[in-house]
């Protein structure tokens, strides 16, 4: 009997599964003769066939859903609805969000908490905020949103995120990568996103700087402490152009839907370095995403300069997505032998990858016109073993809330981590945007009042925050709190004349 919550299993994965079953059933009968007693028997029974489940749960893959969308809109204000950029209706529903904006730069240095006052952040959250949380970092003019589904939270843990500049000597300008890495379920995932050096001129360079880039930056994790650690996806504004061809062929062919008679001049595809050739792409069976004329389809129609030095940017796909699993090293020689044991006792989990990319698609959305880029979308499914599937605390309310007495909760720590007494239990409203979107919340060491419980009631969800982990490891279930200032009648500009 096998245990996943996976929408779709592959055929190899379920046989690996039957095969771990047959060999602790064959174990199990062995033992069975063995045994000299009925109650050994009962009892040997049953530790093996626990243990026969737990090993075919663990070899049963689920499955993620990430929608990644890359555009550079500079700076322009986004569009009223977002929604089709997002195919927030399609099946199957997405677990994961990464979403790249270039948006306007200005000479500040890096704060992250700068994001908030960002229009496009805002458009994002609001969008997406009944999908659960959002981790983010903006550097200058590169901005990064991550989001996830609530139920995913208390899986994602040891987020952190790094930077480098590569504009001018390093200082300010918005050339250069961020990058966004976390935990989830176990497995270490990092988002990198670029802006490479621009013109067609600067092919090495870019090739340059994305090296630089990946060697360069580090985190405070003594597993993974570089990008190349991790499974890794790859966006951002690449710059890379197509050479060689005229306008004329270049527009030619893409209005023919010809798209493959430019692939061989692409700058990215023609490279050989090879840390480029361990990152997959899609094949680009979209149009090029640059440059447009802002509000239209039309590529770049601008005059030349009066000097007539100036020229139409050629269209290239400039924006892309690309992703990297960590490759395997290469075989020993004593592999043979190793094969032969694990063939007589288990299957070797180690022999595995860990985790499976798959994309379902790679297109661009040309109905977006507020930008010269058009944005470019892929969907993955990221198929894996779970490494874990307790959340690290385990927190609830206890009893019914209400703002006339105070309330109480309970938790408990289910696995040991660093814990520490910074660590907090918020309230969250049901749709929260991020974990300081919070209602009210006390820290770990202290009870909560009812002075700090909101009037108005409404469906609420507690969370327990790991200030070393940088996550929410622990959610309670969805729980309502009273409506008593509802029922005396009460507005929100009534209440302490502030509109809650």
């Amino acid at each position: 009997r096998g245990r996943s919550d996976s929408t779709g299993s592959s055929t190899s994965q379920g046989s690996r599964s039957k095969t771990v079953l047959r060999q602790r059933l064959s174990q199990l009968m062995t033992c069975i003769e063995d045994l000299s007693s009925d109650d050994e028997a009962g009892e040997e029974v049953s530790r093996r066939l626990d243990e026969a489940f737990q090993l075919c749960g663990r070899f049963e893959p689920t499955d993620a859903f990430l929608h990644m969308v890359t555009w550079n809109v500079a700076t322009a204000e986004p569009p009223e609805d977002v929604t089709s950029l997002l195919h927030l209706d399609a099946l199957p529903l997405t677990d994961l969000y990464a979403i790249l904006q270039e948006v306007r730069a200005t000479p500040v240095k890096f704060v992250s908490d700068l994001i908030w006052e960002d229009s496009w952040s805002h458009l994002f959250m609001n969008t997406l905020a009944p999908k659960g949380f959002v981790t983010s970092v903006r550097m200058q003019g590169l901005l990064l949103l991550i989001f996830a589904k609530q139920m995913h939270l208390p899986y994602i843990r040891n987020i952190q995120s790094t930077y480098i500049r590569t504009g001018v000597f390093g200082y300010w300008g918005n050339k250069g990568g961020v990058s966004v890495r976390f935990s989830f379920y176990g497995h270490m995932v990092c988002f990198l996103n670029c802006h490479l050096a621009a013109h067609m001129g600067n092919a090495l360079q870019r090739v340059d700087e994305l090296e630089y880039i990946l060697e360069t930056q580090e985190f405070d994790m003594f597993d993974t402490p570089h990008v190349l650690d991790h499974v890794v996806f790859c966006l951002g504004d690449l710059n890379f152009r197509i050479q060689d061809h005229g306008l004329h062929f270049l527009r030619s062919s893409i209005n023919g839907g010809r798209f493959n008679l430019l692939w061989s001049k692409d700058q990215m595809m023609k490279k050989k370095e090879p840390f480029l050739q361990e990152f997959d792409e899609g094949p680009l069976h979209f149009q090029p995403t640059y440059k447009f004329d802002r509000k239209s389809d039309t590529y770049d129609s601008s005059p030349k300069t009066w000097l007539g030095l100036g020229k139409k940017r050629k269209p290239a796909w400039t924006d892309r997505i690309l992703w990297r699993v960590k490759p395997k090293g290469l075989p020993s020689e004593d592999d043979d032998d190793e094969d032969e044991k694990a063939s007589t006792s288990t299957v070797n989990e180690e022999d595995e990858d860990p985790i499976l990319v798959t994309q379902n698609s790679y297109t661009s959305d040309m109905s977006y016109g507020v930008s010269d880029h058009k944005p470019v979308i892929a969907a993955f499914t990221m198929e894996m073993r779970k490494c874990w599937d307790t959340p690290l605390v385990s927190v609830s309310p206890l009893g019914v809330w209400s703002a006339d007495e105070n309330p109480l909760l309970t938790y408990t720590v289910l696995e040991d981590f660093m814990s520490s007494t910074w660590d907090w239990i918020a309230l969250y409203k049901v749709g929260f945007k991020s974990a300081t979107d919070y209602e009210s919340f006390v820290w770990v060491r202290e009870n909560m009042e009812k002075e700090k419980i909101p009037l108005l009631g409404g469906e609420f969800v507690l969370g327990y925050y790991s200030t070393n982990l940088q996550s929410i490891v622990g959610l309670s279930a969805d729980f309502q709190e009273s409506q008593r200032a509802a029922a005396e009648g009460l507005t929100p500009e009534d209440i302490n004349g502030i509109n809650k």
